[in-house]
């Protein structure tokens, strides 16, 4: 089939190389537009833009799918289009614009977590299972008719960025298998079924984190939004990012004493931070104007702990 792929973010990627390796022809790549990055704010092109370049595809650059994307899309004579975290939403002319529609990769098990951070809510959440989910993309938020959805586990200690980029590999050959499907005239796409919860773009205040709540939300909410919007808590004026954090191991011989939420200890060589149950272990942290550092050897450098408290 002749296709057009859409998506802008690494986590698309993979999708793209796959298909671009498949017996399927890409005739168009659409993506974001080059933004300003970094301190020196340089114009850089998406991560799919750069991976079509060096697969020789063709690109189209649009913040949205207005009139003028949608006759050019029209005018490609496609099949179908595959969509992976684009960044915009397509209307109905959009939608119309390639033979047989569009089928769109979600990081979640639909019709849970709707939304454009899917993975992130997962994790945040404590969840241990999500999937990787091919749908027709319809008008309605992520809403579509379901073609597959493969499963997938969360490990325990998996950020939600290192969860997202294991699933975009896992996702591409569930990508790939629909497709071929459509293309055999095998493809049969099911309504989805139960009842939709959200998942809303994370803000800087998600990554606020509340050592009063229990040591298992607090670490599921610190790996959640890992790398993006960033864990960070206050030592009094400075602002500390939490990178990573680990929970004590079941059965240690020497458990952490009782802590105060957010109170700064060390026990057996590990920075501990209390919640309101047991204490959590902060791995790695970056204080402000430093590098990511590990936890413990920042510890050392306050010196007593003693009344030094994460809030």
């Amino acid at each position: 089939m002749r296709l057009v792929v859409a998506g802008s973010p690494a986590a698309a990627v993979p999708t793209l190389r796959r298909l671009a390796a498949s017996e399927h022809e890409i005739a168009a790549v659409l993506t974001r537009p080059a933004t300003p990055q970094g301190r020196k704010r340089v114009l850089t092109p998406t991560p799919v833009a750069r991976a079509a370049e060096e697969l020789g595809l063709p690109v189209i650059e649009a913040s949205r799918v207005d009139d003028e994307v949608t006759a050019r899309i029209a005018h490609l004579g496609v099949d179908l289009g595959v969509i992976v975290a684009y960044g915009a939403l397509l209307r109905r002319p959009a939608l119309d614009a390639p033979r047989l529609g569009w089928i769109n990769l979600h990081f979640s098990d639909l019709p849970q977590y709707r939304g454009a951070a899917p993975v992130q809510r997962a994790v945040m959440a404590g969840d241990t299972r999500t999937a990787a989910t091919v749908f027709q993309l319809v008008e309605a938020l992520d809403a579509g008719p379901v073609y597959a959805s493969d499963p997938f586990d969360i490990e325990p200690e998996a950020t939600s960025g290192e969860v997202l980029a294991a699933m975009a590999e896992t996702g591409a050959e569930t990508v790939v298998r629909v497709v071929d499907d459509i293309a055999a005239g095998t493809a049969v796409a099911t309504e989805q079924s139960g009842e939709p919860t959200l998942a809303p773009k994370l803000t800087i205040d998600d990554g606020r984190i509340d050592f009063a709540a229990p040591a298992a939300a607090v670490h599921a909410r610190l790996r959640g939004v890992t790398p993006e919007p960033g864990a960070y808590a206050h030592l009094g004026e400075t602002r500390i990012k939490l990178l990573r954090s680990s929970r004590l191991p079941g059965g240690t011989p020497d458990p952490a004493p009782s802590l105060a939420p957010g109170a700064l200890a060390v026990q057996g060589g590990r920075l501990v931070v209390g919640t309101a149950d047991d204490p959590l272990v902060l791995t790695e942290v970056q204080p402000a104007g430093k590098k990511a550092m590990d936890a413990a050897a920042w510890a050392r450098g306050l010196g007593e702990l003693d009344g030094k408290v994460l809030a």
